[in-house]
């Protein structure tokens, strides 16, 4: 994957900001990573062109080896290249355009593609973290695996009782568990960039249950690479 193209959606409200960065395979986006930044300070003030370059600039700084190991578009309407690259621009932007030049990014007009969705959900997601003491979030997930293929069941709830639901479609073949897992996986990643810090998960898949707490040792060859990924969960 090293040297391949990847592509950044960016997405802000009032509250936040989120990014998605994806690779393309066959004319298809599949999401790599995920970003979310809950606006503090005087940061919820800041204009429309000041929150896009924060977004690319929280996303650069948390995605580095991605950015400086793969050439990366930015796929953007607004004229933030433009911007970066005025002599009149404030303070802080001067300090991010300086920052976001040394690596090799490019900018391009951002077509309708499902990917952007992402970006929009991880921003609908997004909470004030400081007008709230632990909230408790849902995941439930769900695997299933046929003979035609395999996918994954995801359903968020928040603290509020706003459920979203994301369906993904697994590229490799893999069992019942495999996509479970799967699905716990992205769930958790969701969850995460919406800022949860306390997540209550439902699986009905008892093995992925007690692997992800530790109960029982992976077996399978596959799932010793990502079973790490659980503690950040």
């Amino acid at each position: 994957m090293t040297g391949e193209t990847l592509y950044l959606y960016m997405a802000i409200s009032e509250s936040a900001v989120s990014s998605v960065l994806v690779r393309q395979e066959k004319r298809e986006h599949h999401p790599v990573y995920y970003v979310s930044k809950v606006l503090q300070g005087a940061e919820p003030r800041y204009s429309q062109i000041e929150k896009l370059a924060l977004s690319l600039v929280t996303a650069a700084r948390k995605l580095r080896p991605y950015f400086q190991s793969h050439q990366v578009i930015i796929l953007t309407n607004h004229p933030l290249k433009q911007v970066l690259a005025s002599p009149e621009l404030s303070g802080r932007m001067v300090k991010w355009a300086v920052e976001l030049s040394e690596f090799g990014i490019e900018f391009r007009p951002r077509p309708a593609i499902k990917a952007q969705v992402l970006a929009d959900f991880i921003v609908e997601l997004a909470y004030d973290e400081a007008s709230m003491s632990t909230p408790t979030w849902s995941l439930y997930v769900d695997g299933s695996s046929t003979s035609t293929g395999s996918g994954a069941g995801i359903v968020i709830e928040s603290p509020q009782g706003d459920k979203f639901e994301y369906a993904i479609k697994l590229e490799y073949p893999s069992s019942n568990n495999e996509a479970e897992y799967e699905a716990f996986l992205a769930g958790g990643e969701l969850a995460l960039a919406a800022g949860a810090k306390k997540v209550i998960i439902y699986s009905d898949s008892q093995l992925v249950v007690n692997q992800v707490q530790g109960s029982y040792e992976a077996r399978d060859e596959k799932w010793p690479s990502i079973l790490p990924k659980r503690k950040t969960c």
